[in-house]
């Protein structure tokens, strides 16, 4: 969501935040800012893009010099997206500056104890009362900066990741985060604080990843020291980031999106690197391997996660299930956290999340613990704290994906889940030997697959000529590829802002067939060989109604494809493998139609990259 990026050393900040800046845009935000300290602290913030912000400094020709400095994207949540709701936020003195990804719950309650002691305040935000909070600890108590911010932040409840100046304090940085990730990276006489590696790569690959509760301070000096809010240091490994800085950039095409589609058959590729040999006919995975006793003895497996990581679980869910034989639930995380779930310590859970920093999916995780299950991530990035709080995991090593609507972290998740199943279901001997050589076979052959899926986009985008302008739109699938009717439909919600929803395709008939029309497409993905025949009948129920019908079918298909009034063909495969090929074209789709309608592909409004706030 929020994006922090904050820098001291002996170059000029401003600069490098701006960069730091556009290198967030990927994380969705409404409104942007920055706080540069030299003589006093000196904010400049505006409602809309990073470049907004540049021309309007640039305009009214402010004085940017100072070697220390921060900003910060904001996704709004406390107050509308306007200027001064915007961070960062300043104390009442003006000696202090702070931004800060996350919520602070208690902020009525504190703001009006504030307000009686004599507080005034600008913006609508619960950012601002944390900085006052801040200033009046730190004035009652005459303590340095450091100190006044573990003190104010025991008086908090909520998730924040925060960085505050000082100007009392020019040499000197604070950062703190609870249950919102921030990264200190380490250069060569120059030091920054991120809420993700991404503003921090070009400058430094070493970083060390806070804990909840930590709290650092940083000197221009290279004296940095992290403890916790009862004052106790805390000790961490430097980690080194494998990220290219390349992998930040759009390498030739328009859109991070259309990138990180066309970059599918190398990260399902990459996904499965090490994991999978079918000529020598074996699958397996480090994190389940070395823990297989206690996974293959589950008497249930729950899958936990939001969004389109939900879909990936859900897939999971028929896998594991036919081929594992153990009985699979799959949970909103944000639904399972609130209730009081059942959880035995012989479950087997799996959480799901492409930036490991999903808060719900965090706080699902902690109960899952607590009630003795084993708890295994599977997270895109390095480092993030699903990464680090599971008790095992597989990366799905897709890379940074940028775009906000999800594509190739989807079909690496899938990769990665299939695996598992297949290990699984071969240890536990519910697996035929046959069975599982041809799918260890013809998953190896996806990547190659999904190459010659990505060579139809004109046709795809003709067909996408032909639908832009319907205002609703129904995906239908059966069985693997229900899951994926649901995340087509997402997709073209995301960021063509139609109105989309996927059913299983036998539920057409108890409801949505009503809302069918001539002005109505009807995505259906007729690839299920174990279901062909009530597929199409399907579309038959949709031809009668003069509903549009575009069908992704298998290259053999004689039947759909004269039925249809447009058709995707994809190589024909097992059919638990079909999702990892239906979803491409689907991809493909919402892509060129929200370009049509002259839509951001990268940044669709209201949504943010990751979910780091309830």
């Amino acid at each position: 969501m929020c994006g922090i990026v904050a820098y001291i050393g002996k170059q000029q900040a401003y600069p490098l935040i701006i960069d730091g800046l556009k290198k967030l845009e990927y994380r969705g935000y409404d409104s942007t800012g920055v706080a540069i300290l030299e003589q006093g602290i000196s904010v400049f913030k505006k409602k809309g893009k990073v470049q907004d912000l540049e021309n309007f400094i640039n305009t009214e020709t402010k004085n940017t010099n100072g070697t220390l400095g921060m900003g910060h994207t904001r996704w709004a949540t406390h107050g509308e997206p306007n200027d001064k709701n915007a961070h960062p936020h300043t104390s009442g003195n003006q000696e202090l500056a702070i931004i800060h990804n996350g919520i602070i719950e208690n902020y009525t309650t504190l703001k009006k104890a504030l307000i009686e002691l004599g507080h005034s305040f600008k913006s609508d935000t619960d950012t601002e009362v944390l900085i006052h909070l801040i200033e009046e600890v730190q004035l009652k108590h005459n303590l340095h900066i450091e100190e006044a911010v573990k003190k104010a932040l025991q008086k908090v409840v909520g998730a924040y990741a925060i960085v505050v100046i000082d100007k009392k304090s020019p040499d000197i940085i604070i950062g703190a985060r609870n249950s919102s990730p921030l990264v200190f990276g380490l250069g060569q006489d120059e030091y920054f604080l991120g809420s993700d590696a991404s503003p921090i790569i070009k400058h430094t690959n070493k970083v060390i990843y806070l804990n909840d509760e930590d709290v650092i301070s940083i000197n221009r000096n290279g004296d940095y020291n992290i403890s916790n809010l009862k004052n106790k240091t805390v000790s961490h490994q430097i980690k080194e980031l494998d990220l290219k800085i390349e992998e930040l950039e759009k390498d030739g095409f328009d859109h991070f999106m259309l990138k990180e589609i066309y970059q599918q058959p190398a990260t399902i590729a990459q996904s499965m690197k090490g994991r999978l040999n079918a000529s020598e006919g074996w699958a397996v995975l480090g994190g389940m391997k070395q823990h297989i006793n206690r996974i293959s003895k589950s008497k249930r497996i729950i899958m936990m996660a939001c969004g389109t990581s939900w879909h990936s679980a859900l897939v999971g869910e028929y896998l594991f299930e036919e081929i594992a034989r153990i009985p699979t639930e799959v949970e909103y995380a944000s639904e399972f956290r609130y209730r009081n779930p059942i959880i035995k310590e012989d479950d087997f859970v799996i959480a799901l999340s492409q930036s490991g920093e999903t808060a719900d999916t965090l706080a699902a995780i902690e109960i899952a613990k607590e009630k003795g299950a084993f708890v295994y991530g599977i997270v895109n990035v390095v480092g993030s704290s699903i990464a680090r709080i599971t008790d095992s995991g597989s990366y799905i090593h897709a890379g940074p994906e940028i775009g906000v609507a999800s594509t190739k972290a989807f079909t690496s998740q899938i990769s990665i889940i299939t695996l598992m199943a297949l290990y699984l279901g071969h240890e536990r001997g519910m697996i035929s030997e046959s069975d599982y050589r041809e799918l260890l076979s013809e998953l190896e052959v996806v990547p190659k697959r999904v190459e010659q899926i990505l060579k139809k986009n004109d046709h795809i985008k003709y067909i996408a000529s032909e639908i832009k302008s319907a205002a609703n739109a129904l995906y239908l699938g059966r069985g693997y590829n229900f899951p994926v009717a649901l995340e087509g439909a997402l997709k073209l919600k995301e960021i063509s802002y139609i109105h989309a929803e996927g059913y299983p395709a036998a539920e057409m008939k108890h409801g949505p067939i009503a809302l069918i029309d001539m002005y109505m497409p009807v995505i259906v993905i007729a690839t299920n060989q174990s279901a062909y025949e009530k597929i199409v009948s399907n579309i038959q129920e949709v031809k009668a109604r003069k509903g549009i019908v575009i069908a992704i079918i298998n290259e053999d298909d004689t039947i759909i494809r004269e039925m249809a009034d447009f058709f995707i063909e994809i190589p024909s495969i097992a059919e638990p493998l079909t999702p990892l090929l239906s979803v491409i074209p689907l991809q493909l789709l919402s892509y060129h139609i929200a370009l049509m309608r002259g839509c951001n592909v990268d940044q669709p409004r209201n949504l943010a990259k990751s979910v780091t706030v309830e």
